[in-house]
Protein backbone atom coordinates (compact mmCIF):
# COMPACT_ATOMS: atom_id res chain seq x y z
CA UNK A 1 0.00 0.00 0.00
CA UNK A 2 2.67 2.70 1.14
CA UNK A 3 4.71 1.47 -2.68
CA UNK A 4 1.92 2.55 -4.50
CA UNK A 5 1.01 5.77 -2.43
CA UNK A 6 4.82 6.91 -3.32
CA UNK A 7 4.83 5.99 -6.99
CA UNK A 8 1.13 8.31 -7.55
CA UNK A 9 3.07 11.30 -5.48
CA UNK A 10 6.21 11.10 -7.90
CA UNK A 11 3.85 10.56 -10.88
CA UNK A 12 2.17 13.80 -10.44
CA UNK A 13 5.11 15.59 -8.97
CA UNK A 14 6.51 14.65 -12.44
CA UNK A 15 3.78 15.98 -14.25
CA UNK A 16 3.59 18.88 -12.84
CA UNK A 17 6.83 19.47 -13.31
CA UNK A 18 7.41 18.63 -16.86
CA UNK A 19 4.56 20.71 -17.58
CA UNK A 20 6.32 24.26 -15.76
CA UNK A 21 9.05 23.31 -17.79
CA UNK A 22 7.37 23.44 -20.92
CA UNK A 23 6.16 26.66 -19.83
CA UNK A 24 8.99 28.02 -19.13
CA UNK A 25 10.93 27.07 -22.31
CA UNK A 26 8.07 28.27 -24.70
CA UNK A 27 8.89 31.65 -22.69
CA UNK A 28 6.85 34.90 -23.93
CA UNK A 29 5.80 34.53 -26.89
CA UNK A 30 4.94 38.69 -27.61
CA UNK A 31 8.55 40.21 -28.08
CA UNK A 32 8.36 43.25 -30.38
CA UNK A 33 12.16 43.41 -30.47
CA UNK A 34 15.32 41.98 -30.20
CA UNK A 35 18.68 43.23 -28.76
CA UNK A 36 22.25 42.07 -29.78
CA UNK A 37 24.68 42.14 -26.97
CA UNK A 38 28.64 41.47 -27.37
CA UNK A 39 30.67 41.09 -24.40
CA UNK A 40 27.98 43.22 -22.29
CA UNK A 41 27.72 45.52 -24.43
CA UNK A 42 24.52 46.55 -26.34
CA UNK A 43 25.16 46.52 -30.00
CA UNK A 44 22.02 46.53 -31.90
CA UNK A 45 18.00 46.52 -31.23
CA UNK A 46 16.22 45.51 -33.98
CA UNK A 47 12.37 45.21 -34.07
CA UNK A 48 11.36 42.30 -35.19
CA UNK A 49 8.65 43.74 -37.59
CA UNK A 50 11.19 44.96 -39.92
CA UNK A 51 12.72 42.45 -41.82
CA UNK A 52 16.30 42.92 -41.42
CA UNK A 53 20.10 41.50 -41.80
CA UNK A 54 22.89 42.75 -40.27
CA UNK A 55 26.63 41.27 -40.11
CA UNK A 56 27.84 41.31 -36.36
CA UNK A 57 31.69 41.02 -36.60
CA UNK A 58 34.02 41.25 -33.20
CA UNK A 59 37.08 40.15 -32.33
CA UNK A 60 36.08 36.83 -32.01
CA UNK A 61 34.11 36.02 -34.60
CA UNK A 62 31.40 37.47 -37.06
CA UNK A 63 27.49 36.30 -37.03
CA UNK A 64 24.71 37.13 -39.65
CA UNK A 65 21.52 38.30 -37.56
CA UNK A 66 18.43 38.25 -39.66
CA UNK A 67 14.89 39.28 -38.57
CA UNK A 68 12.38 37.94 -40.90
CA UNK A 69 8.42 37.43 -40.78
CA UNK A 70 8.58 38.33 -37.26
CA UNK A 71 10.96 36.02 -36.39
CA UNK A 72 14.82 36.63 -36.16
CA UNK A 73 17.90 33.79 -36.34
CA UNK A 74 21.58 33.38 -36.76
CA UNK A 75 21.70 32.27 -40.29
CA UNK A 76 25.83 32.48 -40.22
CA UNK A 77 28.20 32.01 -38.40
CA UNK A 78 31.94 31.36 -37.88
CA UNK A 79 32.28 30.18 -34.79
CA UNK A 80 32.86 26.17 -34.62
CA UNK A 81 29.95 24.26 -33.42
CA UNK A 82 27.17 26.40 -34.93
CA UNK A 83 24.96 26.22 -31.86
CA UNK A 84 23.74 29.16 -32.71
CA UNK A 85 22.62 28.10 -36.39
CA UNK A 86 20.76 25.08 -35.00
CA UNK A 87 17.85 27.12 -33.07
CA UNK A 88 16.52 28.67 -35.95
CA UNK A 89 13.90 31.49 -36.23
CA UNK A 90 12.36 31.95 -32.85
CA UNK A 91 9.40 35.21 -32.46
CA UNK A 92 10.68 35.25 -28.49
CA UNK A 93 11.58 32.96 -25.81
CA UNK A 94 14.97 32.35 -24.39
CA UNK A 95 17.73 33.76 -25.71
CA UNK A 96 19.68 32.91 -28.87
CA UNK A 97 23.24 32.52 -27.45
CA UNK A 98 26.87 32.10 -29.22
CA UNK A 99 29.59 31.31 -27.07
CA UNK A 100 32.71 31.05 -28.85
CA UNK A 101 31.83 34.66 -30.25
CA UNK A 102 30.05 35.93 -26.95
CA UNK A 103 26.93 37.36 -28.56
CA UNK A 104 23.39 36.96 -27.20
CA UNK A 105 20.46 37.60 -28.66
CA UNK A 106 17.93 38.87 -25.66
CA UNK A 107 13.97 39.12 -26.63
CA UNK A 108 12.27 42.80 -25.49
CA UNK A 109 8.72 43.53 -25.31
CA UNK A 110 9.35 47.23 -26.42
CA UNK A 111 11.27 48.11 -29.28
CA UNK A 112 13.50 50.94 -28.18
CA UNK A 113 15.83 52.43 -30.43
CA UNK A 114 19.68 52.50 -29.24
CA UNK A 115 22.37 55.21 -29.79
CA UNK A 116 24.03 52.78 -31.93
CA UNK A 117 21.61 51.91 -34.48
CA UNK A 118 19.73 54.89 -34.34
Amino acid sequence: MKTKYWIMILAVLLLVSGFFAIMLSRGSQDAQAVQIWSEGKLLHTLPLAVDTQIVVETDRGSNTVTVRDGKVAVTAADCPDHYCMKRGFCDGGSQIVCLPNRLVLKFTKAASIDGISG
